[in-house]
């Protein structure tokens, strides 16, 4: 079983404007103005709207069947026997055209008891480019402020309640569940999350939100707003940093992440596994144990089964973002 190169996944109509830098990444066409994700190599569905979000593979199978049809050939024995057949990851390239409405993602143990979910959504993002973002409430923020924000749903109230970080092309930012953030314009990158499309919004009156100010998940305001996090220390928010610059390997050190992500360059090997590449800057090729040969050029994005068995990359000025699912402990 070899790798595939895949094409991209924007489901149209999203709730914020992008799209652009994707297109000038893949060098095609800009889709839908509202098309500001690319879901790779996804078995997960858009919250709502079955189907979409699904990555297609090129003989026309949706991956999340391939996946269920030989489980240890995509994922391997040990990864089944922990996690069944969930990849146990999410990757998106993302552009923001514009800033995002703050929102927050829910915990494990919150999606588990209230939206029968066995994921909550803890993320990374890969910044490509430089960016900014507001990422946790301020220190003096109490539980009790959170409902009547969430509530009336504006935004200069949240904003000013929150701190706010820049980046360079290159940090990664951890964001835990429960923090309330805003990925600011402009920004584009590489985005690993948990294997689930569950937002919580604290600011919905400017966006187009789905559902509008009934549109959290389908639960009450108070219950909503239970899964939010009061403020935190600046120290904190600094923590969720790493400015890693161009260095190669782990991208999470530190982090409590449920998922992997590497940056990987010619001369580096990758595990057996499966794998999602973004193909970030210049070309080369991925090399099986017996030499057979996966090209990867600079804009493309490819998942790599746990048959593959163990690669490595080769190339110069090759760099390349790997996102994976948590080693099994088995």
């Amino acid at each position: 079983m070899r790798p595939v190169h895949l094409t991209r996944n924007q489901p149209p109509g999203r709730f914020y404007r992008g799209g652009e830098q994707i297109a000038r990444f893949r060098g095609q066409p800009m889709q839908d103005r509202f098309s500001p994700e690319d879901w790779v190599a996804s078995v997960t569905e858009v919250t709502g709207e079955a189907g979409v979000g699904l990555t297609t593979l090129p003989d026309g199978r949706l991956l999340r069947d391939a996946v269920g049809e030989e489980p240890e050939a995509w994922l391997g024995a040990a990864h089944v026997a922990e996690f069944g057949t969930s990849t146990e990851v999410l990757t998106k390239l993302l552009d923001a055209g514009e800033r995002l409405p703050v929102h927050i993602h829910p915990s494990r143990v919150f999606a588990a008891q209230h939206l029968r979910s066995s994921h909550g959504k803890a993320e990374a993002w890969i910044y490509l480019t430089d960016g900014d973002a507001h990422i946790g409430f301020l220190p003096d923020v109490t539980e009790g402020e959170i409902l009547p924000l969430l509530a009336e749903g504006e935004s200069a109230p949240v904003l000013e309640k929150m701190h706010r970080i820049d980046v360079r092309a290159g940090d990664v930012v951890f964001c835990p569940p429960g923090i309330p953030h805003a990925i600011g314009g402009g920004s584009f990158m590489v985005e690993v999350q948990e294997p689930a499309d569950l937002s919580i919004f604290l600011e919905w009156k400017d966006f187009p939100l789905p559902g509008g100010a009934a549109g959290h998940l389908g639960l009450d305001e108070a219950t909503a707003a239970s899964a939010v996090i009061a403020g935190v220390e600046r120290t904190e928010v600094d923590s969720y940093v790493t400015a890693t610059g161009q260095d190669r390997g782990d991208l999470l050190k530190g982090a409590e992440a449920p998922f992997r992500a590497h940056r990987l360059h010619g001369g580096d090997e990758l595990d057996a596994g499966f794998s999602v590449l973004i193909t970030v800057g210049g070309s080369g090729k991925l090399l099986d144990r017996d030499d057979e040969s996966f090209a990867l050029e600079q804009g493309t994005t490819s998942v790599v089964p746990f048959a593959w068995g163990p690669s490595r990359l080769e190339g110069e000025g090759l760099e390349v973002i790997v996102a994976r699912p948590p080693k099994a402990s088995n």
